[in-house]
């Protein structure tokens, strides 16, 4: 077989598995080491055809994918890889673009910076803002945290009890004291009280993972700055909803942000990894991550985005993103959002008009978090049996101690259809 009929057996092979990804369980349905037992101890010492590889896709991978593609995933936060997006990450991989600089892939660079800046004008994120592409919010983040360490000259990182678990890793990973700060009846970070003269930087988040909740950006914002403290928004997962000017009321604040990171990855339609990070002051976040060794020096006087960040290689994941927004256009962006946030506040409905459910937190975006009126173990139960079932998938969580379940709306082929079998999923 050459490449060609081997790509186009590729393709077809996807083709086929997006059709019936929701005929396949959510959850992979294998016990741990069960797939690990099929597979050979070594390499083959011969080569085989790719045929063998898209065999073996169906015997043994498949079994044990946990399907993040299914429209009944709601666990975490659901994603999706869509077509235009899957296709350019198939080019970007041929073209084995590596942008250490400019000079290197001037495509690469250039383009980076012109998609991002689309985001940024969807978005209604301020004029001048530099932004470019890290692969999570977990390097983002970790990368504003180095960021703020260089230019406040301290350590002490601030945020919310509910913030996302990354940005105690990074503050850990990189030897700084973590202040987690209390939530209000909102579940959002108190900013009353908060003594940030000695802090490095504060992390508002604006959907927080567990509870989309809202950190007051521009209080917290304003007291940091009084203090001398750089100021990181985490808006991975709710950021992309300011497509829709009906959800910029969380956007409040933000414009004060001297960094944010958003994750198109996770809810405008593009294969992971694709997290934006942009910064309100680029000239002093660069010199945090500038070293150019002499083998990279070149004439040209342009940009190499490796300066902004600690990777030094760095993926075509641009084009991928290019790809998304020009094959869906914001108006098609903007219509998915909406019909998101519609399934949700559905689901919520659902949930509030039952005697026997609650909702524990306010309806904030597509996540919706509720439980059944009963124990800890009852809840933990349900959720257990229904992700076996293998019908759909939730993820939980806790607050004030008690066992809450999650259900996040998120990907492109989730149908009315699919929110109605989860409520009768769980009921069941």
């Amino acid at each position: 077989m050459t490449f060609r009929e081997d790509g186009y057996a590729a393709v077809d092979w996807a083709a086929a598995y997006l059709d019936r990804v929701g005929e396949l369980p959510v959850l992979a349905q294998v016990r741990p080491g069960e797939l690990s037992e099929k597979l050979p101890d070594s390499a083959p010492e011969h080569g085989e055809p790719f045929a063998n590889v898209l065999s073996d896709l169906d015997e043994l991978i498949v079994p044990a994918l946990t399907n993040w593609q299914h429209p009944r995933f709601f666990a975490y936060f659901a994603v999706t890889a869509s077509e235009p997006g899957i296709l350019a990450e198939l080019l970007a991989a041929a073209m084995q673009q590596v942008a250490l600089n400019w000079r290197s892939s001037p495509a690469s660079t250039e383009l980076e910076l012109r998609t991002v800046d689309w985001v940024r004008q969807l978005l209604g994120l301020p004029e001048g803002w530099h932004g470019h592409i890290e692969d999570t919010a977990s390097t983002g983040t970790m990368a504003a945290l180095i960021a703020a360490r260089h230019v406040t000259q301290r350590n002490v990182v601030v945020c919310s009890e509910h913030a996302h678990s990354s940005v105690e890793k990074a503050a850990r990973m990189l030897g700084m004291e973590l202040r987690k700060v209390p939530v209000d009846d909102e579940l959002r970070m108190r900013a009353d009280g908060l003594d940030l003269s000695d802090v490095a930087v504060v992390v508002p988040t604006v959907g927080t993972t567990s509870f989309a909740s809202v950190d007051p950006v521009r209080e917290l914002a304003e007291r940091a700055h009084a203090a001398g403290a750089w100021v990181h928004v985490d808006a991975a997962y709710a950021g992309s909803s300011w497509i829709l000017d009906e959800e910029r009321w969380s956007q409040d604040g933000v414009e004060l942000a001297d960094s944010l990171v958003v994750n198109p990855h996770k809810w405008l339609l593009v294969p992971v990894d694709c997290s934006l990070l942009w910064t309100s002051r680029p000239d002093e976040f660069r010199e945090a991550f500038s070293l150019v060794p002499e083998y990279l020096r070149t004439p040209e006087d342009a940009y190499a985005l490796s300066e902004y960040g600690p990777a030094l290689g760095r993926r075509f994941r641009s084009l991928k993103l290019w790809a998304v927004l020009r094959c869906y256009g914001a108006e098609g962006l903007r219509a998915m959002h909406r019909e998101h946030i519609r399934l949700a506040r559905l689901f919520a409905d659902w949930v509030e008009a039952d005697p026997d459910w609650e909702l524990v937190a306010p309806l904030r975006f597509s996540l919706v978090v509720f439980r059944r009126i009963g124990s800890d173990e009852e809840n933990e139960a349900i959720v257990e049996r229904a992700n076996r079932s293998g019908e759909i998938f939730l993820s939980h969580t806790r607050l004030d101690g008690r066992y809450v379940l999650r259900l996040a709306i998120g990907n492109a082929r989730t149908t009315e259809d699919d929110v109605r079998r989860a409520w009768e999923v769980l009921n069941r």
